[in-house]
């Protein structure tokens, strides 16, 4: 069932487990039909979540009906989230389409700028009760595990400050976390996490999980982080999913058995991950 997942995600902060996010790769249906029949054979909320640049082949529009449909199958709380939105315009779209939950990023910019973006974001999103996410602090970006971009890893002092000025559903907190595939060990400082936990109880969201350590995502869960977001894994896996279809599988030439076999060994996938976040029989 489609919901707003901001209920869900305040429980999860308080009985301290974590929310799958999953990236859909611009509302691949093998992949939201994985993570609907994960969470419905686990009794898992589920947010899935659509990031802009992957909208360019199939379109805002596409995501948001086949995840609308999708969601419509199963009788845990499903939420449509756009990821990483960058500007108002696009957000505004998002909620005419139909979004339940929104990102606005406005981390790369200096922290008055980004709060002053996010309370433009609030002030069109709350008209529709929709929840809104914010960032503070950029994360890393990876290629095969080497930098892109700088990271920022906030202090808690920019996180105060920032909440000073807006006060946003939920908050993503740059720790050392990335996009991409870790190459050796994250350097991720939960300590951000326990000092900003002394102030605000706001659910905070962990960003860049694939590769990371599950003894880590655990313990930032314990520190108050309600949702966590996969996609470069799921994207990797479905791909080795299906390539492993079209080599071993008897398909004859039938796409939809290849997208059947990658979509019901990617659900075991997410599974994985529902169990990680704690979330397996909370809907």
């Amino acid at each position: 069932m489609l919901t707003n997942n901001l209920d869900q995600l305040r429980k999860a902060a308080r009985e301290g487990y974590a929310i799958p996010a999953i990236n859909t790769q611009g509302g691949n249906y093998d992949i939201i039909r994985a993570c609907c029949k994960a969470a419905q054979e686990l009794g898992s909320p589920m947010i899935l979540a659509h990031y802009p640049g992957t909208g360019a082949y199939s379109g805002h529009d596409w995501f948001v009906h086949t995840a609308q449909w999708c969601a419509g199958q199963v009788d845990v709380p499903v939420s449509i989230h756009l990821d990483h939105g960058d500007s108002v315009p696009l957000c505004a779209q998002a909620l005419e389409l139909g979004f339940t939950s929104l990102m606005i990023d406005g981390s790369r910019l200096p922290v008055e700028e980004n709060a002053a973006l996010t309370n433009q974001v609030l002030a069109m999103a709350r008209e529709q009760a929709v929840p809104v996410e914010a960032e503070v602090g950029e994360l890393l970006r990876l290629e095969n595990g080497v930098a892109l971009e700088n990271k920022n890893i906030a202090s808690p002092e920019q996180v105060r400050r920032f909440l000073q000025l807006c006060q946003p559903d939920t908050l993503a907190i740059g720790i050392g976390n990335a996009h991409g595939y870790y190459k050796g060990r994250p350097d991720i400082h939960l300590e951000v996490l326990e000092q900003v936990r002394i102030f605000t109880d706001l659910p905070l969201v962990l960003h860049g999980c694939t590769g990371m350590e599950e003894d880590l995502v655990k313990a930032a869960i314990r520190l108050g982080v309600a949702k966590i977001n996969f996609g470069t894994e799921i994207r990797w896996r479905y791909l080795e999913h299906y390539r492993r279809a079209m080599d071993e599988l008897d398909h004859q030439g039938h796409s939809w058995k290849v997208s059947q076999y990658a979509s019901d060994a990617l659900c075991e996938d997410v599974k994985r991950i529902i169990r990680l976040a704690g979330s397996e029989g909370k809907a």
